[in-house]
């Protein structure tokens, strides 16, 4: 099969590709490009009982107005306009993405276990402190770095199997 079926890790379909195959795939990817990108995400199907809801999501107007008051809060922090968490410099993060105790202790682990790079370890951080400031939180907590670890799917090898 020269082409990926498209179904690995689809709760409903079976992947057809060998492991062979997937790893060829997915080794098309080098670790130092995956290290650039900040969020590795799966994007399953959506059920038709989930796209047939009357109900309304979160609506695009409320989802700007957070986005913007945490893109406000961002430049106020670093003093510039356009001033965002994903340019941050090594020294500001040391002032403004420092985790509390359990979210340090949850990076390492992530680090020892996951072999992530340096790099990787400042993408979770950046990511971490975008995810706080969304909620409106000055602290780093454990549950920051969580959420930023799981946007790094790739990093995991999820597709091994």
């Amino acid at each position: 099969m020269g082409y990926p079926c498209g179904y690995l890790g689809d709760p409903k379909h079976q992947c057809k590709c060998s492991p062979m195959a997937v790893e060829k795939y997915l080794g098309r990817l080098s670790g130092p490009l995956l290290d650039r990108i900040d969020l590795h995400l799966e994007v399953p199907s959506v059920p038709y009982e989930e796209l047939s809801k009357l109900t309304d999501g979160t609506s695009s107007r409320t989802m700007r107005e957070s986005v913007d008051k945490a893109r406000a809060v961002q430049a106020e922090r670093f003093g510039r306009a356009g001033g965002v968490n994903s340019r941050m410099t090594p020294r500001e993060m040391r002032k403004y993405a420092v985790p509390d105790a359990g979210g340090r202790s949850l990076l390492q682990t992530a680090m020892d276990s996951l072999g992530l790079s340096a790099r990787a370890h400042d993408r979770i951080l950046r990511v971490a402190r975008t995810i706080a400031d969304l909620e409106g939180s000055e602290n780093l907590s454990e549950g920051h770095i969580s959420e930023a670890i799981n946007y790094r799917t790739l990093d995991r090898k999820l597709w091994e199997r």
